[in-house]
């Protein structure tokens, strides 16, 4: 049997200088991480090739910022961003959001950086 896990006992990373996150799982074809972000944080632009993700916030008032326009969230509320679609997670404030993001397949080796409208950078 499998033991349980949780962030403190999954592999950590740091990311954009002030966030984290935590691969809970890390299979070829499934992905599941925790990530914490503060208040003014996010990602820069980006899009996978092959993965589709789902973001499920656990709490915070994050928004994902798509190509196809912005969607607010908040906690218990989860987007889908489809395989292709050029996208960013941003946390606007005033506290810290905590949010599970699941991915199938997996998405490393699949991220490249690309502007608001999609073109490479």
């Amino acid at each position: 049997m499998r033991e349980s896990v949780d962030t403190t006992n999954s592999e950590h990373y740091v990311w954009g200088e002030v966030s984290d996150g935590w691969r809970l799982l890390d299979s070829q074809g499934l992905s599941v991480i925790e990530e914490r972000v503060p208040a003014g944080a996010g990602e820069a632009w980006h899009v996978h090739d092959s993965a589709t993700q789902f973001f499920y916030v656990l709490e915070g008032a994050p928004e994902m910022q798509t190509a196809d326009g912005v969607v607010e969230l908040g906690p218990r509320s989860g987007v889908e961003v489809a395989a292709g679609l050029p996208h960013r997670f941003f946390n606007p404030g005033p506290g810290e959001t905590r949010f599970l993001v699941i991915s199938t397949p997996n998405t490393r080796g699949d991220r490249r950086s690309v502007d608001v409208d999609g073109s490479a950078q």
